[in-house]
């Protein structure tokens, strides 16, 4: 249970630090930079040693400023790394970096496309679809190679590969409030636009004309 309040708590989290980020589509090495060592990065390291102090987790590190630091060095770390590893490899496949909002409407095929686009992004040769092998490779080895710092009763192969699934989600959130924020910055921006349409414009969606 307490794990699940973990995950939950980081997912959230991180998203709302993930939707403030801009993004750009062409891996570059001002981007890797700028992701790196950005202070929203520096935020979400924060905020995730913040949760897993509030749980004790590894409990090894114990409380305090001395507990926290070790996890945010650790946090930290491990975005350094899936950043050291996503970037090389995206660039050697030619994909896509960051998100680009649906053009479907609905909420529901837009839920989708934000969920998909965690795991699928395009060629930027060719612009067709392809696996995200670097966000794939930069969640998973991240969480796997963050296990060599890690206190014994988490150096595990098995919480490596669950480290690399929160990455994930935590992209995947984020991508979902990039994909709503302008609903949910203006909640009213939809009805104005509706509002303002002409009338007879109005009257002939309202009784079915077109």
């Amino acid at each position: 249970m307490r794990l699940v309040r973990v995950l939950t708590a980081m997912v959230m989290l991180g998203s709302l630090a993930a939707a403030a980020e801009k993004t750009e589509r062409q891996p570059s090495g001002k981007k890797y930079l700028k992701d790196s060592f950005s202070a929203t990065a520096a935020g979400k390291a924060a905020m995730g040693a913040g949760i897993t102090q509030a749980t004790n987790t590894p409990s090894e590190w114990g409380q305090g400023a001395a507990g926290f630091a070790k996890r945010f060095g650790s946090a930290f770390g491990k975005h350094l790394v899936a950043r050291g590893i996503k970037y090389p490899v995206a660039k050697a496949f030619h994909e896509e970096f960051g998100y680009e909002r649906s053009t479907q409407a609905g909420f529901g095929p837009r839920l989708k496309h934000a969920l998909v686009s965690t795991v699928i992004t395009r060629k930027t040769t060719t612009g067709k679809k392809t696996v995200a092998k670097g966000e794939l490779a930069g969640a998973f080895g991240s969480g796997l190679i963050s296990r060599l710092w890690q206190p014994a009763s988490t150096r595990t192969v098995g919480l490596g590969f669950v480290s690399g699934g929160v990455t994930l989600g935590v992209d995947a959130g984020g991508n979902v409030l990039r994909e709503f924020w302008p609903e949910i910055r203006h909640p009213h921006s939809h009805k104005r636009v509706e509002n303002a349409k002409p009338a007879s414009v109005q009257a002939s969606t309202e009784t079915g004309v077109k």
